[in-house]
């Protein structure tokens, strides 16, 4: 069987969705599996022994330069020569639903109307599959992408997962022991404060790598890192040797964002932090914890200005943290 996969994006969102990998080789170990992101992306799936094909696409220069249209859509229309026996889209898009009606197969999948944020996108789809939109983010993908070929993924499966992120890097000169702090997200409001991640590294005393992607985050490192002696900068390097830093560390803290559930899908100890995003995006494991602010939250409408985050106390963080180390060292 020929199946294609339909995740474009963002970082946290293919993560989750990665995890339905291992399931489909257990059930159909002959299968072949190719998968279409946004290029920026590609090193989140580069190395996974499950994946024949990364197929690339950047459907986000359309927007601007109108021109490009043209150029993904040829793109698409070669990766529709490889003839799949199905295509999954996973991620309820118009935009994805679209690239998965050009790639085209005699099954294509996907959310029901009732599932999806843009329910006109499974108009695309011969086969619907029905899962509320406020469950959990991870059983949404796996269900969305094993349901249509006949596979059954339970919450004990998922917790049990094997790791499913490789890298082929190799980043010199780690310490043999440290801790990893994702300070960055996409909204201000689901970024913990710089100042609470200093002194939870002052009250770990453990070395400490600082994360970063912008400018503004990397100049927020340098400041964490005149803050203490613990605290170190880590060069900004591939999503490949992202992978490879978060596989050696003991425990990543961070904000609700690509990297920190990079932690979860290779089995790493985490502390994932959460203001104004709901916690039901990640699974709670014996190595894999939450901390959530007080507010309420409507999934349908998330408020970019709840900035609840700010609130959560330094010592609950430590905490918890404190247990996942001891754990490790046992």
């Amino acid at each position: 069987m020929k199946i294609c996969i339909v995740k474009l994006s963002a970082m946290g969102d293919i993560i989750h969705a990665m995890v339905a990998l291992q399931f489909i080789k257990q059930e159909l170990p002959d299968a072949k599996i190719d998968w279409v992101v946004e290029s920026g992306f590609k090193g989140i799936l580069e190395n996974n022994p499950h994946i024949d094909n990364i197929l690339a696409v950047n459907i986000k220069s359309i927007k601007k330069k109108k021109s490009e249209i043209f150029t993904q859509y040829k793109i698409l229309k070669t990766y529709s020569k490889n003839n799949y026996d199905i295509v999954i889209d996973a991620q309820g898009l118009l935009k994805s639903a679209i690239v998965s009606k050009i790639i085209g197969a005699k099954i294509i999948a996907g959310f029901d109307k009732d599932s999806i944020r843009e329910g006109i996108a499974s108009i695309f789809y011969n086969k619907k599959v029905h899962i509320p939109y406020d469950a959990n983010t991870i059983d949404r993908n796996a269900t969305v992408i094993c349901k249509p070929l006949g596979i059954e993924v339970t919450s004990e499966k998922i917790i049990n997962k094997e790791k499913f992120l490789f890298s082929s890097s190799h980043v010199e000169n780690l310490p043999d022991i440290f801790n990893l702090f994702v300070i960055g997200s996409t909204w201000e409001s689901r970024n913990y404060p710089k100042e609470k991640f200093v002194e939870i590294a002052k009250e770990l005393k453990t070395e400490t790598y600082i994360v970063w992607g912008s400018e503004e985050e990397h100049q927020k490192a340098l400041w964490m890192q005149e803050q203490s002696k613990y605290l170190h900068v880590l060069p900004k390097g591939s999503l490949n040797d992202l992978k490879y830093v978060i596989s050696k560390c003991n425990l990543l803290i961070g904000n609700d964002t690509g990297p920190t559930h990079m932690a979860w899908g290779l089995n790493i100890p985490s502390i994932t932090i959460f203001g104004p995003t709901p916690i039901n995006r990640v699974y709670i494991t014996p190595i894999n914890k939450v901390i959530k602010s007080s507010s309420k939250i409507n999934h349908y409408r998330l408020n970019k200005n709840d900035f609840s985050i700010y609130e959560i106390e330094v010592a609950k963080i430590v905490k918890i943290a404190n247990k996942l180390q001891k754990s490790a060292y046992k």
